[in-house]
């Protein structure tokens, strides 16, 4: 963890793109914030719970810095993707922050859209939820970036301290190669929105914590040089096993089927952040 002067992210459990013929394993980045609020209280942030699969080792990850559930104050969701959301019941006692459109989006999400279950709308509901977007601050030094694209409600998380800004962008930016290759592996709302966010997320920050890799910046000669060493074992199997196999190609970017339908409802969001924008602005002015 940083020892620099402001709000510092720990890495809990560190997200991989290591995936199987057969199905994906979905090991997102799960992060740790701590700073404090305005009131100079002590505050832990969690950015992205995991999934169910991801819940004894993120008890472990807790318990190793003498943490429990109960120390989190605060859950924020980069996105509602099954993958980032199912252990949210973990910290019932905490307000979860999610984007407005992410939240109304999971109430009805299209049929071909299978990163987002019927069920999500309803998991969400049943926790305090505190609605954020482009600039709001959750403790001094810590804000709300909008990267929608990969799904309607995308938000990073940029964390700002003496040792420069760091950006938690959840799936907006999967991998670090993402960063160069300004393709989004999985889009289900914006393919344009998603290289928007890409190039967001590249330009603001000194080093990326990425939905699914690990931490890393860009060189001045634009080489990703990570933060952070690669460490995973693959138990219950040996390279010599007959029938596995290694590969590391990559899937190509993948658009969801039937992504026009939802042209009418793009109409409906933007109609719906003019008047969150409008509200705002009568409430400062």
């Amino acid at each position: 963890m940083s020892t620099a002067p402001g709000p510092a992210i720990e890495v809990l459990l560190d997200g991989y793109g290591v995936n199987t013929n057969l199905g994906l394993t979905a090991l997102c980045s799960v992060l740790l914030i701590e700073g404090t609020d305005a009131a100079q209280r002590p505050t832990r942030i969690l950015v992205d719970p995991a999934h169910v699969g991801r819940r004894t080792f993120l008890w472990e990850a807790l318990a190793a810095r003498g943490l429990g559930p109960a120390d989190i104050d605060m859950v924020v969701l980069t996105h509602a993707h099954w993958d980032h959301v199912q252990n949210i019941d973990v910290f019932d006692h905490a307000p979860l922050f999610v984007h407005p459109d992410e939240r109304h989006y999971a109430h009805s999400p299209h049929r071909e859209d299978w990163a987002t279950p019927a069920w999500t709308g309803d998991i969400l509901e049943r926790m305090d939820i505190r609605e954020i977007e482009d600039g709001d601050e959750l403790i001094p030094g810590v804000r709300v970036v909008d990267l929608a694209g990969h799904t309607v409600g995308s938000v990073g998380i940029t964390v700002e301290n003496s040792d420069g800004l760091s950006l938690i962008t959840g799936d907006a930016l999967h991998y670090a190669h993402v960063a160069l290759t300004r393709a989004n592996p999985l889009v289900f709302w914006d393919p344009d929105q998603a290289v928007a966010s890409i190039d967001r997320a590249v330009s603001l920050a000194d080093v990326i914590y990425p939905g699914h890799d690990q931490p890393f910046r860009l060189t001045a000669d634009r080489s990703i040089e990570y933060v952070r060493p690669f460490c995973l074992t693959i138990t219950g199997a040996t390279p010599d096993r007959p029938g596995l196999s290694f590969s590391d190609e990559r899937a190509a970017p993948w658009n969801m089927p039937g992504i026009a339908d939802l042209a009418g409802r793009k109409a409906e969001f933007e109609a719906a952040a003019a008047a969150r924008r409008a509200q705002r602005e009568r409430a400062s002015g």
